[in-house]
């Protein structure tokens, strides 16, 4: 069984590879909104995943902070 993990990168690393094909196709239509609708799609990724894995470092850090609390 895959685990969730693998799933949630091919899902992102799949999405990154449609972003990109949309900005090749953009680039050679010469569509500047097709352009600038790819980027801002891409920079919506990528701030995304800085902002899931900051939760996930909060979380982390929750969860030693309450068991430190405990052990007190």
């Amino acid at each position: 069984m895959i685990s969730r993990e693998i799933i949630n990168r091919i899902i992102i690393i799949a999405f990154m590879v449609l972003v990109g094909f949309c900005f090749a196709k953009a680039i050679y239509n010469r569509s500047f909104m097709g352009i600038v609708l790819a980027l801002v799609s891409l920079v919506a990724a990528v701030y995304f995943l800085y902002l899931l894995v900051k939760a996930k470092e909060d979380m982390t850090s929750c969860r030693t902070g309450s068991e430190t609390e405990e052990r007190v």
